[in-house]
């Protein structure tokens, strides 16, 4: 069993950033599920949410997305015992200076930060890979079609 990726947005507004994770994952077999909890706004909600997630007995990892004052990521890590990957959306707000809360977690909490929804996605599915022989396996093809496709447009331009 591949396990699950739990992916909470701070907001719907995050839905597209979260479905490009999504689309992501599906390449290597993985859904995701979506989720809308603020740890500001609705922290009771986002307690339970995470409560009934750890009463079961899946392989799981959690993808936050949540920008300006992150504190969605710290939140879920310090109430769950699976991986925490923050994915915060880029903002030109502050320029871009709300990526600091993502990046500087209080100690006890270890959300890892993760900027691109591609490498998010990748990120989840090689700590499911740890307990999942066949993930394993098309997370090898993936890198070897990126190794190939180097060595193509390096051919391709060493003979043009």
């Amino acid at each position: 069993m591949a396990g699950q990726v739990i992916i909470i947005m701070g907001s719907k507004s995050d839905l597209s950033f979260a479905q490009e994770i999504g689309k992501e994952l599906a390449g290597f077999g993985l859904e995701a599920e979506f989720r809308i909890a603020s740890a500001h706004k609705s922290a009771a909600h986002l307690l339970k949410m995470l409560a009934d997630y750890e009463m079961t007995d899946c392989p799981r990892v959690y993808i936050t997305i949540a920008g300006r004052s992150n504190a969605l990521s710290g939140m879920v890590d310090a109430n769950v015992s699976a991986p925490v990957i923050a994915c915060p959306p880029y903002s030109d707000r502050f320029a871009g200076a709300d990526l600091f809360s993502s990046l500087r977690m209080p100690g006890g909490v270890a959300a890892l930060t993760v900027l691109e929804p591609g490498a998010a996605a990748l990120a989840a599915a090689k700590i499911l890979a740890l307990s999942d022989p066949g993930l394993r396996e098309r997370i090898v093809k993936f890198q070897q079609a990126q190794i190939e496709r180097i060595l193509t447009d390096d051919q391709e331009l060493a003979t043009s």
